[in-house]
């Protein structure tokens, strides 16, 4: 779509750093380091010095394993939730999106991708604990609102690794793909889609927008040749669904953020 992207990758894990095409292995420089850059006996880094372009053009503050380590750093901190809103004002200027990829699980990581950030996006696949973890994450919302005062916004639900509604027109190869990968997480295709369905029409009470991602070998191809699904497979379903999405987020920048 013609925009300066930024992917801020603030997860131990480094995934969205590997599904760029960046072994974290390979780094001599990353979030940790700026993350650690103050701290007494580390050196100076500031975010420009991390940053890197990757094969499809979008631009990568990557992570490392070593992310792990700067939590309890963090700790010392009396400011510590707002310490990545500091970072990214000094090149926010620069892009017109930047997506800050945060851990699945709670602690000052996400704290601070939510407080940095103007727009919340929060991905759920179809596992049959997604209910539990919606309800715990809107506890967390406002726990982090009534504690520090940062109202966070539920701006969009993406629901990933969704079974196409209507498994009657799935036929072929495809069917049986569906069929075999699914076949274990629920006793029969009427009862996962009921769980879906449910799950679907709690999640539209608190989200402004909700989309479904399908189930795609296209995504896990993609992810392995470390690039987006727009630049590897752009016809397929699920890079389609993505697209739509895509444009509801250009929209937000329309709106004036």
């Amino acid at each position: 779509m013609g925009c300066n992207v930024l992917i801020v990758d603030i997860d131990p894990q480094a995934n969205a750093t590997s599904g760029l095409g960046v072994n974290p292995n390979s780094l001599q420089l990353s979030m940790y380091d700026v993350f650690m850059n103050g701290f007494e006996g580390y050196p100076e880094t500031n975010i420009k010095d991390v940053i890197i372009q990757t094969q499809s053009g979008i631009d990568l503050a990557p992570s490392t394993l070593d992310l792990v380590g700067v939590e309890p750093f963090l700790y010392k901190i009396n400011n510590r939730t707002h310490i990545l809103k500091i970072i990214l004002q000094a090149i926010k200027s620069d892009y017109d999106f930047i997506l800050v990829d945060t851990p699945p699980s709670m602690g000052q990581f996400v704290i601070n991708g939510l407080v940095a950030s103007d727009y919340t996006i929060v991905t759920f696949d179809r596992g049959i604990f997604a209910l539990n973890g919606l309800k715990s994450l809107l506890t967390i919302f406002s726990d982090i609102e009534e504690q520090i005062g940062e109202k966070i916004t539920t701006d969009m639900a993406i629901l990933t690794k969704w079974l196409p509604s209507d498994m009657t027109k799935i036929s072929g190869l495809k069917s049986f793909i569906y069929r075999l990968s699914f076949k274990k997480r629920f006793q029969g295709e009427n009862e996962g889609q009921m769980l879906m369905e449910e799950f679907e029409e709690e999640v539209k009470k608190y989200f402004d927008s909700i989309y479904r991602i399908p189930y795609s070998w296209e995504i896990f191809k993609a992810q392995k040749a470390g690039l987006p699904l727009s630049h590897f497979s752009p016809n397929c379903e699920a890079a389609e669904a993505y697209e739509r999405i895509a444009q509801d987020v250009f929209s937000w920048k329309e709106r004036g953020n």
